[in-house]
This record gives C-alpha cells, sequence and structure tokens, in this order.
C-alpha cells in the first residue's frame, strides 16, 4: 500500500524550530527509556516459580526434557507459537509468524548465557515444515503433547524466561499480548516515523492514514495471508505443510 502525496503531513518549520521541537521531545523520550531501565530492575527482582525438568518437548531429533533444551546455557527465552492442525500454511497464525519472522541473530543471546526457542503448540513434522517453509533457523520444539503443563491455562501465545540451577528449572516471568512486541523491529522503527503504524487505535492527527485499521485487513496479513510469507513464496518455497509436501 502506498499512501498518496495528497494525504495530510506535518507543518514545514526551520531547522532551528524543527530542532527545538525534536530538543523537547528528547526530555520524554529519555525519561521513558530510564523507565524502561526501572521496569527491567524490576524484573530481576521478582520471585520465580518452579516447573518440572521433565516435561518432555519434541526436536528434531525426537523427545527431550526441558532440561535439555536450555543446550547448557543458565537460562532459557521461549515463545509459544500458536498452531491450527491441520490447516494450510496461508491460516496459521499471523501473530506468531510476524514476531517469530523478526528473531535472527542469536550469538548476542548466546554470550549472555541464554538460550532462545520456539515451543510451537501443534505437532512436531507439521509445525517443522511450517518453520522451513518461512526459512527460520531457531531451534524449533513441539509442546504438542506438553502445552498444559507448560502454558498452566495462559494465553495462546506468550513469551516466557527460565532459569536453570543444576538439574532443577524456574519460570522467572512471562508476557504475553502487546507483551511479546519485545521481539519486534518493525513496529518499533514504525512508531518512529511520522504516520506511525497506521492502524485504527494510534492517537494520530486528523487525517493521518490508517491504512491497517479501516480497511477490515489484519494489521499482520495482506492479501489473505501472514505478510512475510510473501518473500517465501516469491522466491519459490513450497508452502505444502503436508507429510511428504515438501
Amino acid at each position: 500500500m502506498t499512501i498518496e502525496s495528497s494525504v495530510p503531513a506535518p507543518t514545514v518549520v526551520d531547522r532551528a524550530t524543527w530542532q527545538a521541537e525534536i530538543d523537547a521531545l528528547r526530555i520524554q523520550e529519555k525519561a521513558h527509556t530510564r523507565e524502561g531501565d526501572a521496569l527491567a530492575a524490576a524484573r530481576r527482582r521478582l520471585p520465580m516459580v518452579e516447573v518440572d525438568p521433565a516435561v518432555a518437548v519434541i526436536g528434531p531429533n525426537g523427545p527431550v526434557t526441558l532440561l535439555e533444551v536450555f543446550e547448557g546455557r543458565s537460562q532459557l527465552i521461549a515463545y509459544f507459537f500458536m498452531w491450527h492442525t491441520g490447516q494450510p500454511a496461508a491460516d496459521q497464525c499471523q501473530g506468531c509468524t510476524f514476531y517469530t519472522s523478526q528473531v535472527r541473530e542469536l550469538s548476542y543471546l548466546h554470550s549472555r548465557d541464554i538460550t532462545y526457542a520456539t515451543f510451537c503448540q501443534g505437532p512436531y513434522e507439521e509445525s517443522r515444515r511450517y518453520r522451513d517453509f518461512m526459512g527460520w533457523d531457531i531451534p524449533w520444539y513441539s509442546i504438542h503433547d506438553s502445552r498444559d503443563a507448560l502454558m498452566a491455562g495462559r494465553s495462546p501465545f506468550l513469551l516466557a524466561c527460565y532459569l536453570r540451577r543444576g538439574d532443577r528449572v524456574f519460570e522467572t516471568y512471562w508476557t504475553t499480548r502487546r507483551g511479546v512486541e519485545v521481539m519486534d523491529n518493525s513496529y518499533t522503527m514504525s512508531d518512529m516515523t511520522i504516520y506511525g503504524r497506521q492502524e485504527s487505535w494510534e492517537d494520530s492527527p486528523a487525517g493521518w492514514p490508517r491504512l491497517w485499521g479501516d480497511t477490515g485487513e489484519n494489521t499482520l496479513r495482506t492479501g489473505g495471508r501472514p505478510t512475510a510469507q510473501w518473500s517465501r513464496l516469491e522466491a519459490g518455497c513450497c508452502e505444502d505443510l503436508r507429510a511428504g509436501g515438501l
């Protein structure tokens, strides 16, 4: 979608006036950063709850324990990926696809003794074919048979953090909904632009474009499928999730 030049835009001013406005905003931005630091400090002081380290998940080589998912590191971040069993790629979760598509380089997490993994709620082989279609190389596990034990009645998608102390495992934090935006950079960068995310809920001046809010199109879908899938189709990747389809 292209924003037409007739759409309203900010007032044009001289550079000195513009810089003065940015300098005033910078005070708020710095306060926001410090508040984020304070929240992170509070997270580090939360209590934790013990979980069964022997809970089984399915990986590329079959069943492994939650303890083994740590890959020897002391910390684990796991994203719980929603799954619609038996449905084609186009009908899989657009939100989970959006966030997972933006998790790439893991070496920085590893350097902090943190392992990252995806815990898909669907069967391993079917969901693994989706991972391959999307071109992801992040660790991928199925929690299809251990979902209740790990999710404990929580939201269909969430991000959780764990700590390993020897052979014991503890859950230290979890978040869902917009809390999962920590995995994202697309929204964060969009928020820095004049027109933002272009969604209906945003506080924007009158006349600002709402290309992803007023059209009836899901904000994370384009042409009826998760937006990130189009580049994979254009590259010739097979989206068939059936056994033997890839």
